[in-house]
């Protein structure tokens, strides 16, 4: 995993899940939500031509929400796990399908608790301090969202929330998702499922 001190070095592969889901060109794909009577926080991930890359399925529990982040062999990349009675709505992140201290990647909490439009801030389980994010996700009134690099205005991708319909199978959830070249595609992915699932939560609150 890359040092985090809040800014990364500019120009290197940007690898926090794993470079293998680094391009050397822009990726572009979309994020579905699927949901069903009984089970949800199941996602599709495929790219623009139809390719399933990724699949997500949430776990049921009592007390906090639980996504586990495969590839499209089925290999759990990742879990997403909601941290319980968080004011910030935290979410942390994990190697494979852990929950173990040991595995934290990441976490995505909101910038303030109260808030007008999407801030998020990204902190790398190597900056334990969290006084400055390696990350940040903005929003804007037109569900536009961008990810940049510590507190620099450096974006490096682009999220675009859809309204398509109501379904009883898929939800009114879906992102087009454009990735800069260099940057794990993967991660960029886990970070929209997670403001996905926040602004839902704000939606019910």
């Amino acid at each position: 995993m890359m040092a985090s001190n809040g800014a990364l070095p500019a120009g290197n592969p940007i690898a926090v899940i794993s470079p293998q889901f680094c391009a050397p060109y822009p990726v572009e794909f979309a994020i579905a939500k699927k949901i069903t009577i009984f089970i949800q926080g199941n996602y599709d991930v495929f790219q623009v031509r139809g390719n399933n890359m990724f699949k997500v399925r949430g776990t049921p529990t009592i007390c906090q929400r639980r996504r586990v982040l495969f590839d499209a062999a089925g290999v759990p990349l990742v879990s997403l796990q909601q941290k319980v009675w968080s004011a910030h709505n935290r979410w942390e992140v994990y190697r494979g399908d852990s929950s173990h201290t040991s595995d934290l990647l990441f976490s995505v909490k909101k910038s303030s608790i109260l808030q007008l439009r999407t801030s998020l801030h990204v902190f790398l389980a190597s900056n334990t301090a969290e006084k400055v994010c390696d990350f940040k996700i903005k929003g804007n009134s037109w569900d536009e969202f961008a990810v940049y690099q510590g507190n620099s205005d450096n974006s490096i991708a682009k999220m675009h929330k859809k309204h398509p319909g109501r379904s009883v199978f898929i939800g009114d959830d879906t992102y087009s998702i454009t990735v800069d070249q260099n940057v794990d595609y993967a991660f960029i992915a886990a970070l929209c499922l997670v403001l996905n699932e926040i602004d839902t939560n704000d939606d019910d609150d």
